[in-house]
């Protein structure tokens, strides 16, 4: 493991058999890039690279992306300019947006939806897991178009007291009928990655590759 020269500090992985993919990875709150180094052994596809990202505020010994409600939008805007520079970076000569991925946990999934949504390259797939959107309607009026129609996964667990399933479900609704083409899967789990849903992300990577 390695890192790169980024405006986010980082954890890079790089790939078993070169090539410009890349997975972006977003943590929740109060976790780091650590917490998903295991991931790639995971997810089993030789030609991916990985980028697991530092949220830039310090959390009790972790790291977040913004703050706790009423106060996330500073937070979601500074880090969405962060991952702008630091997306635009990677892409600019070392790998393909077309062909990378954006997955994100918890805060990380918000900043999927969030900055994904809005980024003006468009990437091979979006996964959010477990997550929540901040505006639904805002971002449907400042989206990008082209990204909205690229690939879109949705997980929530049905037992999830962090973030509740009912409304990420309904926002995933309003997506959808804003015309993201987005799927939305249900788990039997809490606010937590399961080893059936890992397994049916990487499936899904690998359709899109």
């Amino acid at each position: 493991m390695k890192s790169l020269d980024l405006p986010l500090d980082n954890i890079f992985i790089p790939s078993e058999i070169p090539s410009k993919k890349l997975m972006i990875i977003l943590h929740g709150r109060g976790d780091s890039s650590e917490g998903f180094v295991n991931l790639p052994d995971f997810i089993k596809i030789a030609q991916m690279n990985y980028l697991l990202l530092d949220a830039p505020f310090e959390y009790f010994g972790g790291h977040s992306w913004y703050q706790l409600p009423p106060d996330q939008l500073p937070g979601i805007e500074y880090s969405s300019k962060l991952l702008t520079e630091t997306l635009d970076t990677v892409f600019k000569e070392n790998f393909n947006a077309e062909e990378s991925f954006l997955f994100g946990f918890s805060q990380g999934s918000l900043l999927t939806f969030e900055f994904g949504a809005r980024y003006e390259k468009v990437l091979a797939g979006y996964i959010g897991v477990s997550g929540y959107i901040y505006d639904v309607d805002k971002l449907l009026e400042e989206l990008n178009p082209n990204a909205s129609s690229s690939s879109w996964l949705c997980t929530h667990g049905v037992y999830d007291i962090v973030l509740d399933y009912k409304t990420s479900k309904e926002q995933i609704q309003e997506l959808q009928a804003g015309g993201f083409s987005i799927e939305f899967k249900t788990y039997e789990k809490e606010h937590n990655i399961d080893r059936d849903e890992i397994e049916m992300i990487a499936q899904w990577i690998r359709e899109r590759l």
